[in-house]
């Protein structure tokens, strides 16, 4: 489908050399703030450990970013994020900023290099990845914070002993509650209704108290077509439209390759999915898609809208830069619809 289209000039960030970042950015987390676009950064500058952090980049239209800091606003400082902190999605509650992210609770780089990852997925980008064990297990962290530079911890999001990874906020209360979509990669079997590791719901009245359901209750998506058979998860928080609330979520085949898929979901209640495309919106083509760090990786976290204008979707490219994709709102719920 073209209705997904890429920004001609991509990609809208890169790494810098002798920098801080210099290894990759990639997967953001952007709001729009005050006529801003704020973009929290993921980024890596050593291989040999591959812990990641958050750098804070600005954009005046959406489509040119400045670096906002000089170095990291945001680095691992607990032990369950000892691997990094990665994936950032970024809503709003009241007057601060709410952040979800991945907490890494092991360090990747010796793990990767025990395999020889990097070069064998420059041989082989299909190569089989790392998951769990032995990287360990990740959880759903949430940070609250006034100006995405200072930060509180409020705790993690995700049920004790679960390696649960793709926690995403709504990005406003439903039906008096605290909505969040997140992706538990144990939740798989008979017992869950799903084969595959999947997308699902839980509730909170205050983001500490949350209900995640039993069995597979709350569960949202599941892997469906060829294009996102292996695993599925949630990208940017949900954009609220006329039609429904647009989810923007990722699906990874067989082979490790990672496209773009959507769904609408009902405004009052969000577990009743009323559309869902057949076919992925966007597969990597460009060559900083196909080759990177991790190659073949299209990974959205990010959507930006307003009535009037177009959807803005920044995504991560082989794990190295982020790029810029566009639609028009209007066409894409027509897909959907």
């Amino acid at each position: 489908m073209s209705v997904l289209r890429r920004f001609e000039g991509n990609p809208v960030l890169e790494p810098r050399a002798d920098a801080w970042d210099c290894v990759s950015v990639f997967n953001p987390g952007a709001i729009l703030h005050e006529g801003q676009v704020l973009m929290l950064y993921r980024a890596v500058s050593d291989l040999g450990q591959y812990v990641s952090r958050f750098g804070l980049a600005v954009s005046e239209d959406g489509y040119s970013f400045e670096r906002a800091s000089e170095g990291a606003v945001f680095e691992p400082v607990r032990r369950h994020e000892v691997g990094g902190v990665e994936d950032a999605r970024i809503t709003r509650d009241g007057e601060d900023f709410l952040i979800t992210y991945a907490a890494v609770s092991k360090v990747p780089g010796p793990v990767y290099a025990d395999m020889d990852f990097f070069r064998l997925t420059k041989r082989d980008p299909f190569a089989e990845r790392p998951g769990i064990p032995p990287m360990g297990p990740s959880y759903t962290g949430l940070l609250r914070s006034p100006d995405l530079r200072t930060f509180t911890a409020q705790g993690l999001l995700t049920p004790p002993g679960l390696d649960d990874r793709d926690g995403v906020l709504f990005p406003e209360k439903v039906g008096g509650r605290y909505v969040m979509m997140h992706r538990p990669s144990s939740w798989v079997g008979s017992e869950y209704g799903t084969d595959g590791p999947s997308i699902w719901l839980a509730f909170s009245p205050d983001l500490v108290h949350w209900d995640y359901g039993e069995g597979d209750r709350y569960l949202l998506m599941k892997p469906e077509a060829d294009w996102e058979g292996g695993k599925i998860g949630a990208g940017p928080p949900p954009v609220r439209t006329p039609a429904g609330w647009l989810v923007i979520y990722h699906g990874v085949d067989a082979n490790h390759v990672y496209r773009v898929g959507a769904a609408l979901l009902d405004l009052q209640n969000p577990l009743e999915v009323m559309a869902r495309t057949d076919e992925p919106l966007m597969e990597p083509e460009e060559d900083w898609e196909r080759v990177g760090i991790i190659p073949n990786v299209v990974f959205p976290t990010a959507a930006i809208w307003e009535e009037g204008r177009e959807l803005l979707v920044y995504y991560g490219g082989a794990d190295r830069v982020v790029g810029l994709a566009t639609a028009q709102m209007d066409e894409l719920l027509g897909c959907l619809l």
